[in-house]
């Protein structure tokens, strides 16, 4: 799994004032809750860059006055304007208690419907899942071996072994599609039973030019 090290201090000044000044300084302030005690905070802005700008999920260890905290991330504020970030929300990780965390996808394999011309479309990034700390793991693979043409693969289809997955069952996520070609060369491939009728009314005609 996944960690990177963010190293702050304990927020002494609230209020819009104190906040205003945090950012000035391009500190950013947080909160970590989920423990025995909500912990507010404040780190340098650049030290969250390789937590918050990327699609991986892994584990914030945060430092702060020698204590160390191992998070995850739940929640990001950005400025309407700069779209800087502003405020970040992390949930601590507690041993035996049960969290619920966004764990990236990954699909692995190749379509059969693929390999016939079909285009895989996947239509979710993560699932939503509920487990013990020490179940987290940086994604879920997904296997699209028996992925057929028009087929689906939704989220009851996903089992993963000490992982309660929250998201509704019948939602898909992944399919694969007709692509364009595909569909003109369907269009464009002759209909059974329509050919027989025009090559014997050929015969027919000549007949009747002859009487």
């Amino acid at each position: 799994m996944k960690s990177i090290t963010i190293e702050g201090q304990l927020r002494t000044g609230f209020g819009k004032g104190a906040t205003r000044q945090l950012r000035s300084q391009e500190l950013v302030p947080g909160v970590i809750y989920g423990g025995e005690k909500e912990i507010n905070f404040h780190a340098p802005l650049a030290a969250f860059k390789a937590l918050v700008y990327t699609p991986s999920f892994q584990i914030a260890e945060v430092v702060l006055d020698g204590v160390t905290y191992r998070t995850i991330l739940k929640d990001l504020q950005f400025d309407k304007v700069t779209d800087k970030l502003i405020h970040i929300d992390l949930l601590e990780l507690t041993a035996g208690k049960k969290i619920v965390a966004d764990i990236p996808l990954k699909f692995v394999g190749a379509s059969k419907g693929v390999k016939e011309g079909g285009k895989l479309v996947t239509k979710m990034k993560s699932l939503k899942v509920k487990t013990l700390p020490r179940f987290l793991q940086e994604q879920i693979e997904v296997n699209v071996d028996d992925l057929e043409l028009n087929g689906n693969i939704r989220v009851e289809d996903v089992n993963v072994e000490n992982y309660e997955i929250l998201n509704s069952p019948r939602i898909p996520i992944a399919s694969v599609v007709l692509t364009r070609q595909l569909k003109q060369e369907e269009a464009a491939a002759p209909v059974a039973g329509t050919a027989a009728p025009a090559a014997a009314a050929a015969p027919a005609e000549a007949a009747d030019a002859k009487k």
